[in-house]
């Protein structure tokens, strides 16, 4: 929204039209049309309904993810904890669909999350401490707690009660889909149609004006990485009922793809600037680029390559418009 107003601001004064303004703005659609029309061509599989669908149903945890993850990365913090988090949520909820009740399972999963998102919060606001540091250590600690849950075994979840959430679908979109999309929704609204959500981006933009400006930014940090547990511990319990089963070292590098997509998406490593849906499209790229790279039967290196080339041009964007 804040880009949108610039861009429209530079045009109604006669600036010059930016390019590296455009090119984070709306760089990873360009790539994405450009993706879906080249692998449309070279395979006559890939632009199907059946492929598409499968895709989101498979990216759908980590789009949850990165959502949610969005909102601590404009609010200037930083989450290395969501892997772990989302290992101890899938662990727990598992235990609890086979021990106690599978439906309770479910629910378990984002509450485990958002007490941990907010002991993370708590932890960084508290003592003052950079939100990379305070969530590299909670990460290791969370899934240490992981492996404590299991004793270091994988527990199987057949549980029809539990699996549904994951496998069932409405007509051809998977139940996992949905709950994305309304996910996303609501984060698209929290950030952008309330008083939180511009709070949010005051606080990423410039905090020492938040606070004279009367904004209690610890609360909003609090809130923001409370969000990020809540996502990780949902995107985890979809994540076992698919596969029907928990495992400690899920979600293990999780997180990097996580800050990958809002990265490539836009959003400002420094804070102040991102939206929701650039987040999600840069999970779908990434996701396009492997989807096409498989079809193509392609050397998996060069999947890595490319996705790394295209992040270091996304932050090199970023980072030339943050010294404009």
């Amino acid at each position: 929204m804040t880009n949108t107003r610039t861009a429209t601001s530079m045009k109604a004064s006669g600036k010059p039209f930016n390019l590296a303004a455009f090119c984070r703005e709306y760089g990873v659609v360009v790539i994405i049309a450009a993706l879906l029309i080249g692998l449309s061509f070279t395979s006559d599989s890939f632009l199907t309904a059946r492929n598409l669908l499968n895709i989101l149903n498979q990216s759908a945890p980590l789009m949850i993810i990165a959502c949610a993850l969005t909102l601590v990365i404009i609010g200037g913090g930083f989450d290395l904890a969501t892997g772990a988090t989302f290992g101890v949520a899938a662990v727990s909820g598992g235990w609890i669909a086979i021990n106690v009740d599978p439906y309770l399972g479910i629910i378990a999963g984002p509450i485990i999350g958002l007490l941990l998102g907010t002991i993370n919060g708590l932890i960084i606001t508290t003592f003052n401490v950079h939100s990379f540091l305070v969530t590299l250590a909670t990460s290791l600690v969370y899934r240490g707690i992981a492996i404590l849950i299991t004793g270091g075994s994988l527990i199987p979840v057949r549980i029809e009660a539990f699996s549904w959430l994951g496998r069932s679908r409405i007509g051809m979109v998977n139940i996992a889909v949905i709950v994305f999309v309304v996910f996303m929704l609501f984060m698209m609204l929290l950030l952008n149609r309330t008083t939180f959500g511009r709070r949010v981006f005051a606080v990423g933009g410039n905090e020492e004006a938040a606070i004279l400006s009367g904004i209690r930014t610890n609360l909003i940090k609090i809130i923001t990485f409370a969000i990020s547990g809540a996502a990780a511990g949902l995107a985890g319990v979809i994540t076992v009922s698919r596969i029907s089963m928990a495992e400690p070292q899920a979600g293990a590098g999780l997180e990097l793809e996580a800050i990958a997509a809002v990265i490539l998406g836009g959003t400002s490593i420094a804070g102040g600037a991102g939206a929701i849906w650039r987040s999600v499209a840069g999970v779908l790229l990434m996701a396009l680029i492997g989807n096409g790279f498989n079809i193509l039967n392609v050397n998996p290196f060069f999947k890595d390559l490319t996705t790394g080339v295209i992040i270091v041009i996304a932050v090199a964007l970023a980072a030339s418009n943050s010294r404009r």
